[in-house]
């Protein structure tokens, strides 16, 4: 469905401090460069995200999109950490935990993060060297 050569796509809340704040962390961890970004408020994330309108995508859920399948909240997040190194890969083995259980826990985070970590009142703009890793339009 997509033509993006064996990237994985990850769609994030573009005004969420908490959330700019793990796309950068993600991209200071992914050496392979694996991840493209998109924000959930974007054309580009809605153009795509509207070829899997099996569900509705709300904008308090990190999305991954990896090999043409859409994974959300805490498995978004366990999936994106098997790509990452320093051992961050590790975080995977989480997975064990039932999704109902981490869910609840993310769920808990998502809900306060405006009023713990605050918002931009736009999206965030990549700097020019990190431009190509952002999808557009």
């Amino acid at each position: 469905m997509n033509n993006f050569e064996g990237k994985s796509i990850i769609f994030f809340d573009g005004v969420c401090n908490l959330c700019n704040s793990s796309v950068n962390f993600i991209i200071k961890h992914d050496k392979k460069k694996q991840f493209l970004f998109a924000s959930l408020q974007s054309d580009a994330a809605k153009e795509i995200l509207l070829q899997y309108n099996s569900k509705k995508i709300n904008l308090d859920s990190i999305v991954l999109l990896d090999n043409e399948k859409l994974y959300e909240k805490s498995t978004s997040a366990l999936r994106i950490s098997r790509h990452l190194n320093n051992g961050l890969f590790l975080l995977y083995i989480f997975t064990i935990i039932p999704a109902f259980i981490r869910d609840y826990m993310y769920d808990y985070i998502a809900k306060n993060r405006y009023k713990w970590y605050g918002k931009k009142d736009s999206c965030m703009i990549p700097t020019k060297d990190l431009k190509s890793r952002f999808l557009e339009s």
